[in-house]
């Protein structure tokens, strides 16, 4: 598979969605305007720089001034619209949901370009999609989407395999693509809708002493 036209017009419009869904979070947070880029930038550019990195290609952004500069115009978009890019939490979901499912897409898609089986495409398009949520979250000290109970990982995780399965059978580029973007979306926006959520691994925390390390029989004390 080569890389088209149509692939970086996807990594852009993602690029887009990903830096005001970071700049919108920033802003809410009251940074400065080179701090809202710097959490908009590391959002766009997070998942796949780790991904170019993993699979030994040249970091996407650094190869074109391209994206640095898109990210400015997000910031401007922000600036100009804040009354409705910041108000409420929708906003900010819509520009998550579609910049998720288009990296996504991406980064299966430059995985298979590189000589990469379809399963560490469809791993690495998970990493394209999730990863800058995840530094933008620590950057504005929250608790990741990816480790919550959220849909979110396992929304990417969902859209490449549906990709792959499409993509095996034959039915070509684009269907591939849609098919993989629209169940990305989907189920982030059912899982809101509708409180989906995977289950939450839980221990009791009165079972733990204070080194964090369950209790066993030997360490418990007889009564007299």
């Amino acid at each position: 598979m080569e890389i088209t036209t149509f692939t970086t017009v996807i990594e852009v419009l993602g690029t887009i969605a990903f830096a005001i869904s970071g700049i919108r979070l920033a802003a809410a947070k009251s940074f400065d305007w080179f701090g809202a880029y710097v959490v908009g930038f590391a959002t766009a550019i997070g998942g796949g720089t780790l991904r170019d990195l993993l699979i030994g290609q040249p970091v996407f952004w650094m190869v074109s001034w391209l994206y640095v500069a898109v990210t400015g115009l997000s910031l401007l978009a922000v600036i100009i619209f804040r009354q409705v890019l910041i108000k409420g939490f929708r906003t900010l979901f819509i520009f998550d949901a579609i910049g998720l499912a288009l990296f996504v897409v991406v980064g299966v898609e430059k995985s298979l370009a590189a000589g990469y089986s379809m399963w560490v495409a469809i791993i690495m398009g998970m990493i394209t999609g999730s990863f800058g949520g995840i530094v933008r979250d620590i950057l504005i000290r929250e608790l990741p989407l990816f480790f919550r109970k959220d849909i979110y990982a396992t929304a990417c995780l969902a859209g490449g395999i549906l990709y792959g399965v499409v993509y095996e059978m034959g039915l070509g580029t684009i269907p591939s693509e849609i098919v993989c973007a629209l169940v990305v979306v989907g189920l982030r926006v059912l899982a809101v809708r509708y409180g989906w959520s995977l289950p939450i691994l839980q221990i009791d925390p009165e079972a733990l002493p204070d080194d964090g390390h369950p209790k066993s029989s030997k360490h418990k004390t007889k009564k007299n």
